[in-house]
C-alpha cells in the first residue's frame, strides 16, 4: 500500500515539472515580448516621431556636404536680431539644421548668403544617416 502511493506522489511530481517549466516559458515570453514592444516604442519616439515643425526665416550662411561613413547635408542660418549670453556677450541667432532630401539639398547649395525661408522638423533624437541636428529641413518656402 505504501509502495502504491509513493509511485502516486511520484507520478503527480513528475507530472507537475512540466507544468512549471511551460508556466515559466510562457511568462518569459511574455515579458521579453514586453520588452520589445517597449523598446520599438521607444526608438520610435525618440528617433522617428515628428515633435515639433514650423519655419524659420534668416539668411543662409553656409550649407555643406559632410560626414566619415555617413555624408550628410547640414546648414546654418542666421536670423535676425540677437540673444544674450553669460558674461554680457551678444550672438546672433542661428539656426543649424539638416537635410535628407537630396532635391532640397541641390537648391541650398546655389542659395548661400541668400535669405530663404526653411519648413523643418523637429525630431527628439538624431540618426547619423539623418544628419547631426534633431532640426530637419524639408522643404524650402521661399528665397530672396
Amino acid at each position: 500500500m505504501i509502495s502504491e502511493e509513493n509511485a502516486q506522489v511520484q507520478q503527480g511530481s513528475a507530472a507537475a515539472e512540466p507544468k512549471k517549466k511551460h508556466t515559466l516559458r510562457k511568462i518569459g515570453c511574455s515579458i521579453a515580448a514586453i520588452v520589445l514592444v517597449g523598446l520599438a516604442v521607444f526608438v520610435y519616439i525618440k528617433f522617428y516621431f515628428v515633435f515639433g515643425e514650423g519655419v524659420k526665416a534668416g539668411e543662409l550662411n553656409y550649407f555643406v556636404n559632410k560626414g566619415y561613413v555617413f555624408k550628410t547635408n547640414e546648414g546654418k542660418l542666421i536670423q535676425s536680431g540677437f540673444k544674450g549670453q553669460a558674461g554680457a556677450t551678444i550672438v546672433s541667432n542661428e539656426f543649424l539644421f539638416s537635410v535628407e532630401d537630396q532635391a532640397v539639398a541641390d537648391s541650398l547649395m546655389k542659395c548661400s548668403s541668400k535669405t530663404v525661408e526653411l519648413h523643418y522638423k523637429e525630431y527628439l533624437g538624431t540618426l547619423p544617416w539623418r544628419g547631426v541636428s534633431k532640426y530637419v529641413v524639408d522643404g524650402i518656402v521661399s528665397v530672396h
